[in-house]
């Protein structure tokens, strides 16, 4: 089966978005993504992290607010991927950034 991730960034508008956009037909797993600001194209909510298998976020503060947010919750393993709000959607360096991300993540979570 394979895994789901989510992505969260601020306001789910470039970095998050642009990840979701880049691995959409990635066959190795799914992905959404989710902003935590009230301004976010879509926002977090209860459903997306229950779907989840891995949470990847952009920033420290991300995790925290996550975490506070929904400390009900039995939370999947949350990642910071240090990728900072410096990026328009589907920047040529913020592809690449993510993609050297995620294929490290994959491989470690394949070994």
């Amino acid at each position: 089966m394979k895994p789901n991730i989510l992505v969260i960034c601020g306001r789910n508008k470039r970095r998050s978005r642009t990840a979701e956009f880049i691995f959409k037909n990635d066959q190795r797993f799914q992905i959404r993504s989710a902003g935590l600001s009230a301004q976010s194209n879509h926002r977090l909510n209860e459903k997306d992290i229950l779907w989840s298998n891995l949470i990847l976020v952009m920033e420290t503060r991300h995790v925290q607010q996550i975490r506070s947010q929904f400390q009900h919750l039995n939370l999947p393993p949350i990642e910071n991927l240090h990728v900072d709000d410096v990026y328009e959607f589907m920047d040529p360096e913020l592809v690449e950034i993510l993609k050297l991300k995620f294929e490290d993540l994959i491989s470690e979570g394949a070994g």
